[in-house]
């Protein structure tokens, strides 16, 4: 079984053939251009259409959480309206993630 480039688990290993082990977080830089958003009620628990708008691939929701460690430890429920994130720059975050 093989994951996509956008997904999460792409680097945490496979054991057994169909076992997915403990999960290794997917290293990506955060840059100069990388911008802060306040979260509204468009986006408030829903990372999925705010990566869709900003990256057009609702599947790397998962990044925010990621680039916002401090701040979102549940990458659904810590999306909440006021919170303010960094939002990953779109060239820099596919070229980490090689897509």
């Amino acid at each position: 079984m093989a994951y996509s480039k956008s997904s999460p688990y792409l680097t945490t290993p496979i054991t057994n053939g169909n076992v997915l082990d403990v999960l290794t977080p997917r290293p990506f830089s955060a840059s100069a251009g990388d911008q802060i958003l306040t979260i509204n009620s468009t986006y408030e628990y829903r990372p999925d259409l705010l990566a869709n708008d900003l990256y057009d691939n609702p599947k790397l929701w998962w990044v925010f959480a990621q680039r916002n460690p401090n701040t979102i430890q549940d990458p659904i429920w810590d999306m909440r309206r006021g919170v303010s994130i960094f939002l990953p720059e779109q060239g820099q975050l596919f070229n980490d993630l090689g897509i």
